[in-house]
């Protein structure tokens, strides 16, 4: 009996993520297409914005994915309270758990599905998403700041200006100033080209090289080609671009310990790659917070209640991860604490509204109404 009760709660509550998912992301492919037709245009535009919208609908199951999970939770107990099945589930000696059992791990496979999702699925598809927009629709946006080659770099006492080439294949009209603890110039390096030697050394061709010794001397000597001692890897430049949401876990790693050692800034890789794990997990609170919402006593309108308190908690935590998210990169807010801040929340809410349903946790007077 247990058993049939549990797979038919699990299959009431499947069918209502997968229904919500899909017109969540039905909705949002229509509402972006008509704001965006406009930018589609030219031979074959059609074949090429069926691609991009398929891409975009792989993002956004990630992207919606939680809210999906969060509102199927309030509205599969919702449906069964209608229809009195929640009456008889109690009539017959089950308590709460016969309800938050099977929904919790539904959504915590789910929540651990959207994860491989996410580093398989929706990182190529975000990538295809660029791809797409700037090579047919030369629709740029940010573009730019994300996949624009650095140039500039540090590492200890030395500033690299690397206009050209990569790390594999060695750098062409290079500049590297050697700096004192003060910021005081001492030597300037420019060469046509840089090449990774053996460990922290490197060939420079065509060199000018320039020392200062900080009494307003400077003396300049020209070398077809000299080998430095620089203090930097060729592993430190392999700076990939990109978002860092495109990036799967392991390369988003790489980038942060790469980026870490020539200065460049990481938060917003560090606040991706817990993102990668808190933001879908944080639905497995939300479907336990759901379904407590929905059990409560003496609740009206029960379908309606459920989607419209589920839409009113997507909207408030969202709204959290974004000052989350302004907070790290203005530097106020560690990426872990953001990243991870709204799921415990989440957790703490919704274990808050189970202990009061349960009795064990009771609101100070002062919060109860006045008779």
């Amino acid at each position: 009996m247990r058993g049939t009760l549990f797979l038919y709660v699990l299959r009431t509550y499947l069918r209502f993520a997968l229904g919500i998912l899909g017109g969540l992301v039905l909705v949002f492919v229509v509402v972006d297409f008509v704001d965006r037709a406009k930018l589609y245009t030219g031979p074959g535009w059609v074949r090429d914005a069926a691609e991009l919208y398929f891409y975009k609908a792989m993002m956004s199951v990630q992207q919606l994915g939680p809210a999906a999970l969060l509102l199927a939770a309030g509205t599969t107990v919702s449906a069964l309270r209608k229809q009195g099945e929640v009456t008889a589930i109690r009539a017959l000696t089950f308590g709460p758990s016969a309800l938050y059992l099977p929904i919790l791990v539904a959504s915590f496979v789910a929540c651990v599905g959207l994860v491989a999702f996410d580093e398989r699925v929706a990182t190529y598809s975000g990538r295809r998403v660029d791809e797409i927009s700037t090579q047919r629709f030369n629709k740029w946006g940010d573009w730019r700041f994300y996949y624009t080659p650095k140039q500039w770099f540090r590492r200890g006492d030395n500033i690299f200006f690397l206009r050209g080439g990569g790390a594999q294949e060695g750098f062409q009209d290079v500049s590297v100033f050697t700096v004192t603890k003060s910021f005081t110039l001492q030597r300037r390096l420019d060469a046509s080209g840089m090449f990774p030697v053996e460990g922290m050394r490197w060939r420079l061709t065509d060199v000018v090289e320039r020392t200062f010794d900080g009494e307003g001397k400077t003396s300049v000597r020209q070398l077809p080609e000299a080998e430095y001692e620089l203090g930097v890897a060729v592993t430190a430049f392999r700076i990939r671009p990109g978002r860092p949401e495109q990036m799967r876990a392991s390369e988003l790693r790489e980038q942060i310990v790469a980026r870490r050692d020539v200065g460049l800034a990481t938060k917003q890789f560090e606040l991706a790659l817990h993102n990668r794990f808190a933001y879908p997990m944080a639905a497995f609170p939300a479907a336990l917070l759901g379904v407590g919402l929905a059990l409560r006593a003496n609740r009206r309108g029960h379908l309606t209640a459920a989607i419209i308190e589920g839409l009113l908690t997507a909207v408030a935590m969202w709204g959290l991860m974004m000052v989350c998210r302004t907070l790290v990169l203005t530097e106020r807010l560690s990426p872990g604490v953001a990243a991870w801040a709204p799921t415990v929340l989440l957790g703490l809410i919704a274990g808050a509204v189970w202990l009061r349903r349960e009795g064990r946790l009771s609101l100070p007077r002062r919060w109860l109404p006045v008779r």
